[in-house]
């Protein structure tokens, strides 16, 4: 009997220690949700595209107006609005659930651990923008993404960094297929969200 207090107490004392280090209540259903609205993002853009004249998958040079540019651009803005938004409600939700608040420490060290890349990564895509060079602001955006994931799993679920290398990878594979950034973004910020969502959903619900 004393064994078996033991070890509840011993799993009470790591459970609040995991608690207290770690950002827990992201929820999978965000992921869903961001995964979607990407997918949806990534068919809008095509048939902007096309609207435009550009048959995305006649090649892979396809030739950019800087007004188009910046209408994608503004397109993007509003999906990472769509996804944060979502991520916000569900993670609030989730934490109202268990109890356990939404800002504190450990939410302060999240943000500031996953906001330095992508903030640089942030800026590095604007000099991309900047100088015209468009085919590389897909790789950029996926590998600053990744590598922000892999950096904040330090303060939130583990299972996070796996999401992170997927995506940092897809990014490195896509340099050498330069052209094909809306196809490799609706992989990463689209299917591989989804994938994601629905496994971290069904692990911690």
């Amino acid at each position: 009997m004393d064994s078996k207090n033991y070890h509840e107490d011993l799993s009470h004392i790591r459970s609040m220690m995991e608690r207290s280090s770690r950002f827990i209540s992201l929820s999978g259903l965000s992921g869903v949700v961001a995964g979607l609205a990407a997918l949806i993002g990534a068919g809008y853009v095509y048939f902007v595209l096309k609207r435009n004249g550009i048959d995305y998958f006649e090649g892979d040079r396809n030739i950019y107006s800087m007004a188009l540019v910046k209408e994608l651009v503004i397109i993007g803005t509003l999906i990472l609005f769509a996804a944060i938004l979502s991520g916000y409600i569900f993670t609030a939700n989730k934490s109202k659930k268990k109890g356990l608040k939404i800002w504190d420490g450990t939410t302060k060290r999240l943000l500031i651990t996953f906001c330095v890349p992508l903030i640089t990564g942030g800026v590095f895509c604007l000099a991309l923008l900047f100088h015209h060079l468009f085919v590389w602001i897909a790789p950029a955006t996926l590998i600053f993404y990744g590598l922000a994931l892999v950096s904040a799993e330090r303060y939130t679920l583990t299972d996070v960094k796996y999401l992170g290398y997927c995506q940092i990878i897809l990014g490195l594979i896509s340099l050498f297929f330069l052209g094909w950034g809306l196809l490799f973004w609706t992989v990463g910020f689209g299917i591989l969200h989804i994938v994601y969502g629905l496994i971290m959903h069904k692990k911690y619900k």
